[in-house]
């Protein structure tokens, strides 16, 4: 026998921003009760890994994050704010703009949903490799503050063990990235 659906009877906007726009959704439950959740919608997000291979490093960045009134340190990403634009492109540029690097290759090793409990937010990770300097083009006060760091590939699990990286979308990105290269 199948098993009975949930289903979206529609969405009310609440508030928007440059970034996020919120809205009421309205729902029925496979009883046939109504119920509503608050629902955030995000453009989406690329998160780069970019290793050198030849030093078993990781390049990742420190930064401000308000929210949090605390420094995180993380591999670079940024938002899908480019309408249109091939993640590919973003994820090009966001590594350029963070960390004055481009790769010569960039796979794309996963994509996953940051907080599906209320976000529709989406990121799409991307192992950088064959890492050269750019020009970097840093936006907003905290990323002309940021700093970039490289670490230990092959120590990456002891810094999330050890708390070191507890940014959520780093973590997730240093565990497909070792998969890509085991």
């Amino acid at each position: 026998m199948p098993s009975a659906k949930f289903r979206k009877l529609g969405e009310r906007p609440i508030f928007d921003t440059s970034m996020l726009h919120i809205a009421l959704g309205s729902f029925e439950g496979p009883d046939g009760e109504h119920f509503e959740r608050d629902i955030v919608h995000h453009p989406g997000a690329v998160i780069i890994v970019p290793v050198d291979e030849a030093t078993d490093e990781v390049v990742l960045v420190r930064q401000y994050r308000a929210p949090l009134d605390m420094e995180l340190l993380e591999v670079p990403a940024g938002k899908r704010d480019v309408k249109e634009e091939a993640l590919e492109l973003t994820a090009q540029r966001e590594l350029a703009e963070e960390t004055g690097l481009e790769a010569g290759r960039l796979e794309l090793i996963g994509h996953f949903y940051n907080s599906p409990g209320f976000c529709d937010e989406e990121s799409w990770c991307f192992l950088a490799r064959d890492l050269r300097p750019v020009p970097g083009s840093r936006h907003g006060i905290e990323e002309e503050h940021m700093t970039v760091e490289r670490h230990p590939f092959s120590g990456v699990s002891e810094f999330v063990r050890s708390g070191a990286i507890t940014d959520a979308k780093t973590i997730v990105g240093l565990l497909l990235a070792q998969a890509a290269l085991s």
